[in-house]
């Protein structure tokens, strides 16, 4: 193989790594640097220039042969062009080719609200923590939660709010809603949905919506009609498109909504 093929499979071999480290960082393409941040940089075929690094609170780091260098604030891309700058500037290095890789960040805070075992504001402390990451940190969801969780942050300069379903990522393998959350970011988690129950049944009150539940279930869950009542006279109370409410007559075995609201008659024999 000649000398000009090696160096050709050098590079495809160079570029799949660093396409492996950018997957396997999990960050967003506008990530930015920031105090704290603790880095690897490393310049192709110069062993001797690969440092590790921790931003420092005014956002510098300093690297071998061009001394001081302002990162924070940087994505990854323009701190790498920055390095690779100095060092062709300098006369340090011709045509370098310059990849950082974030180690793990300690200048970004998550808020974690709402119903889930120990609400406030988390720290990533790893590139890739994802949503069900972040919940763990919390506790998990709490028993009044609901099963899905509302993400805002910032990508690309844009607001972005995700509503995501917990329970589908793992019993629908939905793993791609399982996104890699950024600093900034606050993650809701808000309380179950439930509806409401009175008249002739064992349990009167609020309860919870379970995942596919029908008005058969939920009677059930209400303890059932009392000796009194009847599942035949059951009436619904819901909430139609135009807002106004609506009294139903249900079928068994129709999915309920929340804040459904059933009335259990008394049998008239």
């Amino acid at each position: 193989m000649t000398a000009s093929k090696l160096l050709a499979a050098a590079f495809l071999a160079l570029a799949a790594a660093l396409a492996l480290d950018a997957r396997a960082q999990g960050l967003a393409p506008e990530y930015r640097l920031r105090p704290g941040d603790s880095i690897s940089v490393s310049v192709f075929q110069n062993a001797d220039l690969k440092l590790d690094a921790r931003i420092t609170e005014t956002g510098n780091i300093s690297y071998p042969l061009i001394g001081v260098i302002g990162l924070g604030g940087l994505t990854i891309a323009a701190a790498e062009q920055a390095i690779a700058k100095a060092l062709s500037d300098g006369g340090f290095v011709r045509k370098p080719q310059v990849t950082i890789a974030v180690k793990s960040m300690h200048g970004n805070m998550v808020s974690v609200l709402g119903q889930v075992a120990k609400a406030g504001r988390f720290e990533l402390e790893t590139v890739n923590m994802r949503v069900t990451d972040l919940l763990a940190v919390a506790g998990g969801i709490s028993q009044n939660g609901a099963d899905t969780a509302i993400l805002t942050g910032v990508r690309d300069g844009r607001p972005l709010r995700r509503e995501i379903d917990i329970a589908g990522i793992f019993l629908d393998d939905r793993h791609q809603d399982n996104i890699v959350v950024a600093g900034g970011d606050v993650i809701y988690v808000h309380r179950a949905p439930v509806f409401y129950i009175y008249g002739e049944v064992g349990k009167a009150g609020a309860h919870r919506v379970e995942r596919g539940m029908t008005v058969r279930q939920a009677l059930a869950l209400a303890g059932g009609p009392t000796a009194r009542g009847t599942e035949r006279r059951l009436v619904l109370y819901r909430r139609g498109a135009g807002g106004a409410i609506e009294s139903l007559s249900p079928d068994l075995n129709d999915p309920i909504r929340p804040d459904d609201v059933f009335y259990v008659r008394e049998s008239i024999f």
